[in-house]
């Protein structure tokens, strides 16, 4: 029997519950978990966000949980560049992307390679989105100007 790789990737900014709640969820599904966090200048580039906690840090942060066999960062902003790198066989997924076309295109490339794509559900009661804008309320920075600054 092969063993199952498998790569999450996330940015573990300001990591919370949720956080680890994907983590455990994919370690119960394989038997060796790499975990992607995505570096700076891809979260700046793809989601116009510079993370509160640096990757260095956010690295160690995810290094040091019992569910993770390796933290690599993420710096690829195709993910069969990432495969390739890593060499995992099965990519964990949030189900918000179940079913999208974005989804539905991800399962085609990897499936071409016999990834296998899985999806499991978000904590829905903690985000870092949500602790990003209740550090901005407190620093005295509104959200709507937040959000123009990036």
């Amino acid at each position: 029997m092969t063993d199952r790789i498998g790569y999450a990737g996330g940015a573990f900014d300001l990591f919370h519950i949720g956080h680890l709640n994907i983590l455990r969820h994919a370690k119960s599904q394989c038997d060796y978990l790499v975990a992607g966090v995505v570096s700076d200048e891809m979260l700046l580039q793809n989601k116009g966000i510079t993370p509160v906690v640096p990757l260095v840090e956010r690295l160690e942060i995810v290094r040091s949980i019992d569910v993770v066999d390796e933290a690599i960062a993420e710096v690829h902003t195709d993910k069969i560049d990432t495969w390739r790198d890593v060499g995992f066989n099965v990519y964990f997924k949030g189900d918000d992307w179940k079913g999208t076309e974005r989804g539905l295109r991800l399962e085609k490339e990897f499936g071409a390679h016999g990834v296998e794509v899985v999806y499991f559900p978000y904590t829905l009661s903690t985000s870092s989105t949500s602790l990003r804008r209740a550090l901005d309320t407190l620093a005295g920075i509104s959200v709507g100007d937040d959000v123009e600054r990036r």
